[in-house]
């Protein structure tokens, strides 16, 4: 048992660990926006590292690969939709505000830092997976609303602020490209452990900091227990599948080992950061709220451990997945 204890990835027990702290001790009041802001510092020091460890030739190579951006894109705004749509005979089992809460999770953009951190982790093509990630969430400003009008036929005015262009620039680009600059100095100690360090940390914190939201607002108070086995089943379902087919396409579209691995971890996620406050703007508070996002949590927290898993498998040299 000690053996096999050891042969388990860090990054899922540090995962795990953040939920069990969320459920027991979450953050609340002034500590939970001061974790907040620690969450924001430790990303952007993620961004920074990776700037400090990417020659500008693969950061230019990154900016220039539109086949993989475009096909990340088709992935979070177009395939996703339509599975979500295809999803529709579930509400035979399930409410329908269960299912709009899957069909919304369809809809929102992709995940930046945790899909560079496990394309890193991973050994993919980083550069592209900052550039892929960052445009999912730039484009799902705008997409995320209009799909949401489109196919949830959601009540009221949908008003996303701008600002969030800002802050994308402000949190992953500045940073990023201050690495770059900064690269002839710390270019050795960007190489080391301290990436992987700050990779698994930040994942960690995102986890607690998102569960500990749920567990405050009382979203679990309104589901029964088998509502809740059945979403971590589903998510677990959904996730692989979409793991499965982002690499099908993906091959089948030509793109080498480096591309399909930040189109498999950039094209099958979603992000909890930035569809919770699209929700709250688009839905309001309340109840209701809390349903419509509740399969979104559980699949964000799904997700995490599956592709940290997978992330540790293709980081062994394995080109494979484990089926």
């Amino acid at each position: 048992m000690l053996e096999r204890l050891k042969k388990v990835d860090p990054l899922i027990v540090l995962i795990i660990s953040a939920v069990i702290i969320a459920i027991i001790f979450p953050a609340r009041g002034q500590f939970a926006e001061v974790f907040s802001t620690l969450v924001s510092i430790a990303i952007a020091v993620l961004f920074f590292l990776y700037g400090a460890r990417l020659s500008t030739q693969e950061a230019l190579n990154g900016l220039k690969h539109w086949k993989l951006h475009l096909t990340i894109l088709m992935f979070t705004f177009v395939l996703f939709p339509i599975v979500g749509l295809a999803l529709r005979p579930l509400t035979l089992f399930i409410t329908d505000e269960m299912y709009l809460g899957i069909l919304f999770l369809t809809l929102v953009p992709s995940t930046v830092q945790s899909s560079v951190a496990f394309t890193s982790i991973g050994r993919g093509n980083v550069a592209g997976a900052i550039v892929a990630a960052s445009a999912s969430n730039l484009v799902g400003v705008i997409a995320t609303p209009v799909l949401v009008m489109l196919l949830m036929n959601s009540a009221g005015g949908i008003h996303i602020d701008a600002s969030v262009f800002g802050e994308i620039a402000l949190q992953l680009l500045a940073p990023f490209i201050l690495g770059q600059l900064l690269r002839p100095w710390v270019k050795n100690f960007a190489a080391n452990k301290a990436t992987k360090a700050v990779d698994r940390g930040s994942i960690a914190m995102v986890v607690y900091s998102a569960f500990s939201s749920g567990v405050v607002s009382g979203v679990w108070g309104q589901i029964s227990v088998g509502e809740v086995i059945f979403l971590v089943v589903f998510s677990a379902v959904l996730v692989c599948f979409m793991l499965f087919l982002t690499r099908v396409i993906s091959k089948r579209l030509g793109f080498n080992r480096g591309d399909t691995i930040a189109a498999e971890f950039c094209g099958s996620k979603k992000s909890l950061a930035t569809g919770l406050p699209m929700a709250s703007v688009m839905f309001g508070s309340g109840a209701t709220l809390g349903l419509l996002i509740l399969p979104l949590m559980i699949y964000h927290q799904i997700q995490l451990m599956i592709c940290s898993w997978l992330a540790a498998h293709y980081g062994k040299g394995e080109t494979e997945p484990v089926t």
